[in-house]
Formats: C-alpha cells, sequence, structure tokens
C-alpha cells in the first residue's frame, strides 16, 4: 500500500484578473506541486470581500481565476480546484479558531498594519483574516502551504493556532510549512509598490499583446536615465527585475551592458521584455480563451472540488465538534426509552 502523499494548500483572491505578480508568485510554482502532493486550490473568494468590492462583478472574477489556474498548467485529474464559499466549514472552523487565537496576535500582523493605514474605518473581517487563512488551511489537514514572503507571518499564526487548539482539546492538527516562493516580491509598473490590482500597477495574464506592451512601454525604469545617451543601473530598473523572471540569461548580459553603457535604450529593453512575456505568457491565453468558450467545462471542476473538499470538511469538523462537546441537542425523539 503506497503511502498517502503530503496535503498542500493554497489559494488566490478573486479580485480581478491574475496578473503577472500572481503567475510569478504563486500560479507558477503550483504547477510542479500537483505532481508530487495532494494539493487544493482554493479561489478565496471569502477573503477578497474584507475589501471593498463590486457584488455584480465577483461571479465574473472568479471565473476569470478557475480558467487562469486551469490554463496555466493546474489538472483537475491531479489536483482540487474549488470556490471557498462553497465549503461553509471554512467559517465554522474559523469561528472556532477565534476562540483560542490572541488579539494581540492579529493585531501585530503586518498585512492588517498596513492595510488599516489605509483605511478610515477599520472592520474585523479584515483583522480576522489570518484566522479565516488557518481555517482555509487546517481543515485539511495541509502540511505545506505554497506562499509569498509576506504570507509567512500568517503561516506562522496558523501554527500557533493549532498549537493552542491542540492544547486544550487534543492532538489534531498539524503545524504546517510555509514553501516560500522563491520570486520573492514583483513590484508594480509603478516602481514603488508590489504588484497590486488595487494599485492599478499590474499586467494581467489575460491581456492582449498590444495591452501588455501599452503598459511595459510607460513603465518607470532607472529615474536617473533621463536621455536615450544617459548610462542607467540596471539594479534600480524595475524593467530589468521583470526580465529576470521572462529572459534569458544571455538576454539580461545584454540589457545590464546596453543598460550600463547606453548601448541600448529604454524602449529596446521594453521592446525585448515584452516580447519574452508574450511568448511564455501568449500559450496561457490561448488556452484561456478556450476555456471561456467552454464554461460548463469550468463550472463542473469547481463543483467536484467543492464536492471532494465537503466531504474532508465535513469529518474534519464532525472531530472538532466531539472534541469541543459541540455535539448538538439530543431532543426527547432522539432518546431512546429503556
Amino acid at each position: 500500500m503506497s503511502e498517502a502523499k503530503p496535503r498542500v494548500f493554497s489559494g488566490i483572491q478573486p479580485s480581478g484578473e491574475p496578473h503577472i505578480g500572481n503567475y510569478l508568485g504563486a500560479i507558477k510554482n503550483w504547477v510542479p506541486l500537483q505532481d508530487k502532493y495532494e494539493c487544493f486550490f482554493c479561489i478565496v473568494d471569502l477573503h477578497a470581500i474584507t475589501q471593498a468590492f463590486e457584488p455584480a462583478e465577483l461571479p465574473g472574477n472568479v471565473f476569470d481565476v478557475a480558467i487562469v489556474l486551469m490554463a496555466a498548467g493546474l489538472d483537475p485529474q491531479k489536483c482540487t480546484i474549488f470556490l471557498q464559499s462553497d465549503v461553509p466549514e471554512h467559517c465554522e472552523l474559523a469561528w472556532v479558531f477565534t476562540t483560542v487565537t490572541p488579539l494581540g496576535e492579529l493585531e501585530r500582523m503586518t498585512q492588517f498594519k498596513d492595510k488599516a493605514s489605509r483605511q478610515d474605518s477599520l472592520l474585523a473581517g479584515l483583522l480576522n483574516y489570518p484566522v479565516l487563512q488557518a481555517a482555509d488551511i487546517l481543515l485539511y489537514h495541509a502540511s505545506l502551504v505554497p506562499v509569498g514572503e509576506d504570507q509567512v507571518q500568517h503561516i506562522e499564526l496558523t501554527r500557533e493556532i493549532a498549537r493552542k487548539w491542540n492544547a486544550r482539546y487534543g492532538e489534531y492538527f498539524p503545524e504546517p510549512e510555509a514553501l516560500v516562493s522563491r520570486v520573492r516580491r514583483v513590484m508594480g509598473l509603478d516602481g514603488q509598490a508590489k504588484m497590486s490590482k488595487s494599485l492599478g500597477n499590474t499586467v494581467g495574464l489575460l491581456e492582449s499583446p498590444q495591452e501588455t506592451w501599452e503598459k511595459i512601454r510607460v513603465a518607470l525604469t532607472d529615474p536617473a536615465r533621463v536621455r536615450r545617451t544617459d548610462a542607467g543601473n540596471p539594479n534600480v530598473c524595475n524593467i530589468f527585475s521583470l526580465h529576470r523572471y521572462f529572459s534569458s540569461q544571455a538576454e539580461l548580459a545584454w540589457a545590464d551592458e546596453g543598460c550600463r553603457t547606453a548601448g541600448i535604450g529604454c524602449i529596446d529593453c521594453k521592446r525585448r521584455l515584452t516580447d519574452n512575456m508574450i511568448a511564455e505568457l501568449g500559450p496561457i491565453r490561448e488556452r484561456a480563451l478556450q476555456l471561456r468558450r467552454q464554461p460548463d467545462q469550468v463550472y463542473e471542476v469547481l463543483a467536484a472540488g467543492a464536492s471532494r473538499c465537503r466531504e474532508i470538511a465535513a469529518q474534519t469538523m464532525a472531530e472538532v465538534r466531539e472534541r469541543m462537546g459541540l455535539a448538538g441537542v439530543v431532543t426527547p425523539a432522539q432518546t431512546k426509552v429503556e
């Protein structure tokens, strides 16, 4: 009898069309994992509603994420792809976990402090985001969680939540480890912050070659390089940093030397980057367009994934309720008469 594969869980928000930051930091790294582990990839719509959103747009955003995941190489025969809100136990376990999570730990989360600093009114959903994330992971007893470096703190909190619950109710949940992406931080086209849909500094995975070029063409480069004849510093140029993900070593050397010696202009560097991006992302876009024309197939994948997850989640919550004394009320009709 073969040994069960370790479980992997990771999620992506449906807050708009996935962009190259999502692709490089997460999706591209998920594809090889499905051959080594038992993988669960979740479209986390319940997390998405902690920020301002348009309800009418959310279903379309979910569909866009689903087709991108499949077009990028996630195979429903090898992994489970599902929608978070299709499995109610995520919320139930999150509430359970709030009872063992220290408030101070939530308040010190870096992402909470960063987002809170940009909001006039702080909402509890934003504060409790990491608790729901812990529930997402532990509901399936995942032992590995692929994340970017900005999410490592949340995984550490997940481990603490598991320890605290286990200490009170008995050993049950694993303490998952973070699988940190080698792509540490993909900067936006403005060169000022991490690529983010909310900041409008992204390149969408499903954008046409012309749309991709129009965005790259006006992206920030080395601010000290004002004229074509000015030598530049590729180490402070965000276009060069994107070359690292899409270009060969020979092309990186070409861009580095050309920038430092003013042998090439910024527009030349941008054109080469765009060509390389289109070469890699073009096949994904074509597969996504095919899936868009087959929506029933996409929804069948999500439905099958949710069905499998509900079975696992029901087993987890049955054990949690029993250990916590939440077995429910026994009605007179259920009581056996001796």
